[in-house]
């Protein structure tokens, strides 16, 4: 963890950095490449769609203009679409810029804050950079939030309990009669925040719906385009909350906060381009199902996901997970080491296009065989 000098805040070296997973063009120039596959970060393969694009493409020659109406247009269209008021909407520049804006809203130097310890980092490291004092708490051995233990955590100090449906890195969705049970007898000082950002891929039946809760619960959910309509590059998320929670928010947030290129996308996939992702959602709902017939034949024990990756313990004998990852990666596939989060010995992965995932498959045999 970095130190730095007196003159900067005290949290920020408590706080860690956000590591990015490893890019094509860095793993092909470290081991000299032809061919890289990445499946790292969860990223969508087949996208941006056909209407999306073009979108993009027309707004460059507007783009010496802010993008007030456009915006406004944005926020109308993902009220429409959640059976929402725009006065329940709000942007931001990818899921990550409104987590750090919806700590800012929240949190004062002292107050708790409960996450899943192996859930997305950056809700313990924005919480501690505010002055947060962070309570990890282990998800159970099914990988499900342990939704008892954080009920006998919340204290007067409580503020906030963040929580990732389906989960990064395991892909599980936690159970939704406990999740709403879990709400239904939640302190009234007590905020949650979902993030939701793989929602798309899950199975909407077993999904907890926390939309039903706004204006009767303190809950704030988080959603991005850059998942399932594939617009990771565009950078643009948005959250959904009572106007109160709203007005705040754009209160806390830079004006501007997106791009007109990133809502030209966002706005042309809303209207026109759902079929398309609505195929490539089938293709990788498939293929991750192919997927883990595949590693459970090579003695993986692989979580039951419900988003666009997959999360497998290794088979018995074989090497930890970051000697894995590395010979992997000198073979020219890219896969997440889950060290970091405390499974040292499982790796994630994302479901990309068939041939990248037979490509993976056959790197993965001579690797696990050497």
């Amino acid at each position: 963890m970095a130190k730095f000098d007196a003159t900067f805040r005290n949290e920020v070296n408590v706080t860690q950095p956000y590591i990015q997973g490893e890019t094509e063009d860095e793993v092909a120039r470290k081991y000299h490449l032809d061919k890289v596959v990445k499946l790292g970060s969860n990223e969508n393969p087949y996208a941006p769609y056909y209407h999306s694009k073009n979108a993009m493409i027309r707004s460059i020659s507007t783009l010496n203009r802010y993008p007030e109406d456009d915006f406004v247009n944005l926020i109308q269209l993902l009220a429409d679409e959640n059976g929402l008021k725009p006065e329940n909407v709000a942007l931001g520049s990818g899921a990550g810029n409104i987590i750090e804006t919806v700590a800012k809203m929240f949190i004062n130097a002292g107050d708790e804050v409960l996450i899943a310890k192996q859930s997305y980092r950056l809700y313990r490291e924005v919480s501690r950079l505010m002055g947060a004092k962070v309570i990890e708490i282990p998800l159970t051995d099914d990988y499900q939030f342990d939704l008892d233990d954080f009920q006998q955590k919340i204290t007067d100090k409580t503020k906030l309990i963040w929580i990732c449906n389906p989960n990064n890195p395991t892909g599980t969705l936690t159970d939704a009669a406990k999740l709403e049970a879990f709400m239904d007898h939640l302190p009234d000082n007590v905020w949650v925040i979902v993030d939701e950002a793989y929602a798309q891929f899950a199975d909407h039946l077993s999904l907890a719906n926390f939309l039903r809760y706004i204006g009767h619960k303190r809950v704030m959910v988080i959603r991005t385009f850059s998942k399932f309509y594939g617009l990771a590059g565009a950078r643009l998320g948005y959250v959904l909350g009572d106007p109160e929670a709203i007005q705040a928010y754009d209160t806390v947030t830079e004006p501007f906060n997106t791009n007109r290129t990133a809502i030209a996308g966002a706005s042309a996939a809303l209207q026109f381009d759902q079929i398309e992702s609505n195929k490539a959602r089938k293709k990788i709902l498939g293929d991750r199902e192919g997927l883990v017939e595949s590693l459970g034949l090579l003695g993986f024990r692989v979580a039951p996901s419900q988003a666009n990756f997959v999360f497998a313990q290794l088979p018995d004998g074989a090497p930890d997970a970051t000697t894995v990852v590395n010979a992997l990666m000198k073979n020219g596939v890219i896969v997440r080491d889950c060290t970091p989060w405390g499974y040292p010995h499982h790796i994630r992965v994302t479901v990309g296009t068939h041939a990248e995932l037979e490509f993976f498959l056959s790197k993965l045999t001579e690797v696990l065989s050497n």
